[in-house]
């Protein structure tokens, strides 16, 4: 499936340097407030363990048993309160969010940034004050979506018997709002019948529930290498998926790997340094990452990813093939393709993602450990090794 994630946050907070760790894509990054001004869009990977590890021959497609998995991943401009009404670069980053699944908002745990991004002295800002107002100003850009036209609209709808779900999203259709989700958050809201009726605050709530559905929230608490030990526990203790960060810990370990100075693989807890050639400082300063991450069990950035993907957008990985007993495709590749696919997803949802033509012909599916055969509504698991059987065009 096609998947992106927004990163997201006040300016300042390290959301470049998190993309450009993830993605090792040339971005500029500075500690003034707006470096990023238009989004930056690259490949970020999710890690899974490879099949190919409980077989004898390895696929050549993972990285000593680790598979990972391309997703796109979007740096968009820095937030600021009431960007919605203009501040800042305003409606602009809410716009390039727009095609976002999930949203990472990248927090600095470290207090080292006022609300508007600007450096402070460490710990002399609380950034519980930064968990909620993303959450208000998505809120509010639908609502001002909404209220241009909503009078106009809203007689409409009840002089022509429209579908209200239809109608809030069509308005809402650039900001990548559906019908049913729409209709779900209507449902949660118990707002009154008549929507002639509605006012701001009945707007408000119904564009929160839509908000919550349609652009499900992860924390990073980034900067948790420098940050006081009390902000990243009182971060960790929200409602929600933390997962504390630090992306520049992250940046030094792929910058230094790109360069051959260690060894090291995305989300692990530890490095080999194989090259001979470093300089004391660049030893030194190798040692204080190993630290934190042998500390804190890797530097997060790996794990916000994940989580983002698995635990809150509820996704699975799954390996078609086309010989259930190699687990090989007919050019005789291993285990050549892994599909990020929603949990409850069907062996006939799978056939449908590999070609639409093999959906339309299924006939069953094959599991590639038992050799069971697999009916149409069967529900696939992560990690699935899966065989399509069509009809013949």
């Amino acid at each position: 499936m096609s998947m992106t994630i927004g990163l997201a946050g006040k300016p300042n907070s390290g959301k470049s340097t998190f993309f450009k760790a993830t993605t090792m894509s040339d971005v500029e990054i500075a500690n003034y407030p707006f470096t990023t001004i238009n989004a930056n869009r690259g490949v970020a990977y999710i890690r899974a363990d490879c099949p190919c590890t409980e077989t004898d021959k390895k696929c050549g497609n993972c990285d000593d048993g680790i598979r990972f998995v391309p997703i796109e991943i979007i740096d968009v401009a820095g937030l600021v309160p009431d960007a919605h009404m203009g501040r800042g670069l305003g409606n602009t980053f809410l716009d390039e969010l727009r095609q976002a699944q999930a949203i990472i908002h990248v927090i600095d745990a470290s207090g080292g940034t006022d609300i508007e991004g600007n450096p402070v002295d460490i710990g002399s800002h609380d950034p519980m004050d930064d968990v909620d107002f993303l959450n208000h100003e998505i809120t509010m850009w639908m609502v001002g979506i909404l209220k241009r036209n909503w009078t106009k609209l809203s007689r409409k709808i009840k002089a022509e018997g429209l579908k209200l779900e239809y109608v809030i999203a069509d308005q809402l259709a650039g900001a990548g709002i559906n019908d049913v989700q729409v209709h779900t958050a209507q449902r949660n809201c118990n707002l009154l019948t008549d929507h002639v009726k509605w006012v701001d605050d009945d707007l408000i709530k119904l564009c929160d529930a839509i908000r919550i559905i349609s652009k499900p929230m992860i924390i990073a608490a980034n900067k948790a290498d420098i940050a006081p030990n009390e902000n990243v526990r009182n971060l960790t203790g929200l409602n929600m998926i933390v997962v504390p960060t630090s992306a520049a810990a992250e940046l030094a370990l792929r910058s230094a790997t790109k360069s051959g100075a260690i060894s090291y693989i995305p989300g692990d807890s530890d490095f080999t340094i194989v090259s001979g050639k470093l300089s004391g400082a660049q030893k030194t300063g190798l040692e204080n990452v190993r630290t934190f991450i042998k500390n804190t069990g890797g530097s997060g950035i790996q794990e916000c990813i994940n989580k983002a993907v698995f635990e809150l957008l509820d996704l699975i990985v799954v390996y078609p093939v086309e010989d259930e007993g190699k687990w090989i495709d007919k050019n005789d590749h291993m285990l050549p393709d892994a599909f990020l696919m929603k949990k409850g997803s069907t062996a006939h949802d799978l056939a449908y993602m590999v070609h639409s033509d093999i959906g339309d012909r299924f006939l069953y599916a094959v599991d590639g450990r038992t050799k069971m055969r697999l009916g149409e509504k069967h529900e696939l698991n992560n990690g699935d090794v899966i065989k399509i059987v069509s009809t013949a065009k």
